[in-house]
């Protein structure tokens, strides 16, 4: 696995205003920094425990995404350093993140997540939860905590067509949001969708963030 060669592939195949978090988790420090070395920076992980232990070790410039679903309980363990949550899907999270991020004396940005795949196992929001969530006087309070797009994944299958029509569900809900709730905003900007197997079509379809890890750093290590 040549994982230099690898993310310069890929970061020189994508359209200027996407951006590549390399998909770090389970994947050894000697990986990241083969990877950081091109010149990479943006590297995605989904347990805290592993993420935490990763900051500590590795160089302080690395943009760190948490690309999975928090739990409540230790968002403190990231909230001084975190660049962007990508699965945020209810109020109560959306408020530990403030609180924490209150605490750190930081903004921290987050993506609300939404379902677009056929598969139940995934989990997001709705388009209605999310106009509960931004309507609610609740959110209105959060200072801290700041959404700049959204995220969804789609229905791991081989119809193509279908993974395209999830991609545009995901386009039209941010463009609705947008819309609606953040028109006067330059920071809701991302869209967060495309992963391995599907980035490509994601792309064409408005992604601003894919999040890729077995094609740079080969299969998961368990």
């Amino acid at each position: 696995m040549d994982i230099g060669k690898n993310i310069k592939d890929i970061n020189n195949s994508l359209p200027e205003n996407v951006r590549l978090v390399a998909v770090s988790k389970t994947k050894p420090n000697e990986d990241i920094l083969a990877a950081y070395e091109t010149g990479h920076r943006i590297f995605g992980e989904n347990k805290v425990q592993d993420l935490t232990k990763k900051y500590e070790e590795l160089p302080k410039d690395i943009e760190w995404h948490f690309i999975g679903h928090p739990q409540t309980n230790k968002v403190k363990y990231i909230a001084p350093f975190i660049s962007l949550i990508h699965g945020v899907d209810s109020i109560k999270l959306l408020k530990t993140i403030n609180k924490e991020a209150v605490k750190n004396n930081r903004i921290i940005d987050v993506l609300l997540q939404f379902h677009i795949a056929e598969e139940s196992t995934k989990f997001g929001l709705s388009l209605e939860e999310a106009d509960e969530i931004l309507d609610s006087a609740a959110f209105k309070q959060l200072e801290n905590v700041r959404v700049v797009g959204v995220m969804g994944m789609a229905t791991y299958t081989d119809d193509k067509n279908q993974i395209r029509n999830e991609f545009r569900v995901l386009h039209s809900i941010f463009n609705s949001l947008k819309n609606k709730y953040f028109s006067g905003s330059n920071t809701f900007t991302e869209i967060s969708m495309g992963m391995s197997g599907d980035y490509p079509i994601a792309v064409e379809e408005g992604s601003t963030l894919i999040r890729v890890g077995s094609k740079i750093f080969g299969e998961r290590n368990y």
